[in-house]
């Protein structure tokens, strides 16, 4: 039987180039913040990394096979439903993104946070 693959420790981005991006302008509700992603570490419908931003806000929709975990280390983030609800999340907090989750992610305090994502798109 093979061995399963190694334990990925996912704890430094020192010296890791981020990926850099903003929102695309047709999902900006505020400002025109700058985001750092730090993609580290990757394994068929699972990624994991580091991502910070500035303050602002866009629209967000995730399609029912993708959700995110996530845990704030610094700053504050806000995600508003499309229903009206409204969650705050701030340094020492995780949150779940859902599937289907449809709304607007706002960072309220320049955030940094761990993330996990898991896309369990369905194979053809």
């Amino acid at each position: 039987m093979p061995l399963p693959p190694p334990i990925a420790l996912i704890d430094r981005t020192e010296g890791l180039a981020p990926a850099l991006d903003r929102p695309r302008p047709d999902r900006l509700e505020a400002g025109n913040p700058q985001r750092w992603t730090w993609l580290l570490h990757e394994a068929g419908p699972m990624s994991a990394g580091v991502w910070a931003c500035e303050v602002g806000r866009w629209r967000i929709a995730f399609p029912p096979h993708k959700q995110e975990y996530f845990f704030v280390l610094e700053g504050h983030v806000r995600l508003h439903g499309a229903g009206g609800s409204v969650v705050d999340v701030q340094a020492g907090q995780g949150a779940v993104i859902p599937p289907s989750f449809e709304g607007a992610f706002e960072v309220v305090r320049p955030v940094r946070k761990h993330f996990v994502v898991v896309d369990a798109q369905p194979v053809p």
